[in-house]
């Protein structure tokens, strides 16, 4: 007799843990689904709902509640067999039930609360108002690590439908409950963290756009288009174009080593710098020289301009911000309006391209190396032409090397062999060179950042 009882001790306390792990298995599974889904930012509350749905059903409770609490005990939400709570609802609820009722005792002792007829037990407070009759209650905490996270109240309207079997059973269970709202509480933090994340971001990403010109120069005789587009919220990619007080055009083309915050914010600093230390300081259409300038023809003057902007930035960013291992390879080109001679220096960037009516004239190649690599770095300069008719093209690598849905390169051949048709203007060739690329693209995700700008010398009216 006592080895029969020995087994249907045993048995109990396997059905037990079944209708526990059952339990837990069913609300990992619908985290695991609503982590899936597009609902993400309410997968607290619906885990919290299904945790009394499902614990409702195994203990055939007709309501019940559950609060969340946080680390203070303070309660952080409210739900109920018929759905989530109103913010003051749920306040004016928990205040009085915590600091006098049934769940106010768990939370004080920290143990199951069983009632089997209200009436007859005090800690069971009825409420003003209530809409419904209750005769048998029980308050389950649920813990994990010694924390309490929330408290479970299940109720019916007759008496004696809650014993201690189904006390031990919700006591097998709330362990497994503890598990699964650990894992949706943490989830929605972090959900929580990465919407907030995004929304900083975006605001970076609108105030680094800040830093590239809201509308390029429009020099007679000449047009100039640029597209860009980030891989991430923000940037490394930048582009420029202003005229100097000398009445020369400056084109800035770089591209920052890395991705995200760091590299925007080193381009927002190289490309102020580089506007500076050329002799371009502007606010509200007042334009103040870094020193007199001699006259736009002489060649020498873009050349020191050039060497010397790119030179001063790179010291700067190497003894400056040397320890943050940041560099970038620039292009910095002056162009001489009136004669469209080119003085350059290519700081270990890709070569800017000379494109006539028949593809690419001149390929204006590395003259020196990264910008801020190392305090004394030495750049040459360069001079080149830009003929009635052609095109200066910079770009960034996220253009020969953007990958399309089967992860094959856009290609530096194929890049030149479309730039081989004749182009009417800069924004003819920024447009056709982006329709082609993203049609190799496609709806793959774009895994560098993208950027050109490209500066036309218009033929002379006939």
């Amino acid at each position: 007799m006592d080895r029969t009882a020995e087994l249907k001790a045993k048995i109990e306390r396997l059905q037990k843990k079944k209708s526990a792990l059952l339990t837990q298995s069913r609300l990992l599974q619908d985290f695991v689904t609503l982590a899936k889904s597009s609902a993400k930012e309410q997968i607290l509350t619906a885990i919290l709902q299904k945790t009394l749905d499902l614990t409702a059903e195994l203990t055939k409770a007709e309501t019940g509640s559950l609060f969340l609490l946080d680390p203070d005990g303070v309660v952080r939400d409210c739900i109920l067999t018929r759905g989530p709570r109103q913010a003051k609802e749920c306040l004016d609820l928990t205040g009085t039930v915590l600091e006098g009722g049934l769940a106010g005792w768990v939370m004080r002792n920290n143990r199951i609360g069983l009632i089997t007829d209200t009436e007859k037990d005090d800690r069971w407070l009825n409420l003003p108002g209530q809409p419904y009759t209750v005769r048998s209650a029980m308050a389950v905490p649920i813990s994990r690590d010694n924390e309490l996270l929330g408290i479970l109240t299940l109720l019916h309207s007759q008496p004696g439908v809650f014993h201690q079997g189904t006390a031990d059973v919700m006591e097998v269970t709330a362990g497994q409950l503890g598990l699964a709202l650990e894992s949706a509480k943490l989830y929605s933090k972090l959900n929580e963290y990465s919407r907030a994340l995004d929304a900083e971001l975006e605001k970076g990403k609108q105030i680094q756009k800040e830093f590239l010109p809201r509308e390029l120069p429009h020099p007679a005789g000449w047009d100039i288009a640029a597209c860009f587009h980030a891989a991430r919220q923000v940037s490394g990619d930048f582009y420029d174009a202003f005229l100097l007080p000398n009445g020369c055009l400056a084109v800035v083309v770089g591209d920052v080593c890395d991705k995200g915050i760091g590299s925007a914010l080193f381009m927002a600093l190289i490309r102020s710098l580089i506007r500076v230390f050329t002799g371009k300081i502007s606010l509200s259409g007042v334009s103040i020289s870094a020193g007199d300038r001699p006259a736009a023809e002489a060649m020498d003057v873009e050349v020191g301009t050039a060497l010397g902007a790119v030179t001063l930035t790179s010291e700067y960013i190497a003894q400056e911000h040397g320890d943050q291992g940041m560099f970038a390879t620039l292009c910095l080109g002056i162009i001489n309006l009136e004669t469209g001679e080119l003085a350059y220096v290519n700081a270990g960037h890709l070569p800017l391209l000379i494109i006539g009516e028949s593809g690419v004239r001149a390929a204006l190649n590395v003259t020196g190396p990264s910008v801020g690599m190392a305090p004394g770095l030495k750049f040459r300069s360069a001079v080149a032409r830009i003929d009635p008719g052609e095109i200066l093209l910079g770009y960034t690598d996220g253009v020969t090397e953007a990958l399309s849905p089967d992860a094959a390169l856009y290609t530096q051949q194929r890049f030149l062999a479309f730039l081989e048709k004749p182009f009417s203007s800069a924004l003819e060739l920024i447009e056709g060179v982006k329709t082609d690329l993203f049609s190799h693209v496609k709806n793959a995700p774009q895994s560098d950042d993208i950027t050109m700008i490209a500066v036309h010398r218009q033929k002379p009216a006939k």
